[in-house]
């Protein structure tokens, strides 16, 4: 399945200053996997050492937060599209 992941101005460095890259993958691990093949280092940046999604890192499958679905087992279609979001903090008025 080609899926399309969005990936934030913050990560780019990390593949090549592209703002989307097109995997293969059936599920939102498998899609992550793919990335991190195309791009060795990413997938650190997005999920902790036990392969599990940084708490300040959202990933939406089809704009749905994936936590609220399978989470990384979240089944994805042909087409599908993954939009990594890094969650902001901090600031003062």
């Amino acid at each position: 399945m080609s899926v399309q992941i969005k990936i934030p101005a913050s990560l780019r460095k990390f593949v090549a200053n592209q703002d989307t890259v097109s995997v293969e993958g059936g599920d939102v691990r498998q899609a992550l996997d793919a990335l991190e093949d195309k791009h060795p280092g990413i997938k650190s940046k997005l999920c902790d050492d036990s392969g599990n999604v940084r708490r300040f890192i959202n990933i939406y499958a089809n704009a749905e937060d994936i936590r609220f679905l399978d989470n990384l087992d979240t089944r994805l279609g042909d087409g599908a599209e993954l939009q990594i979001v890094p969650a902001i903090a901090g600031g003062w008025y």
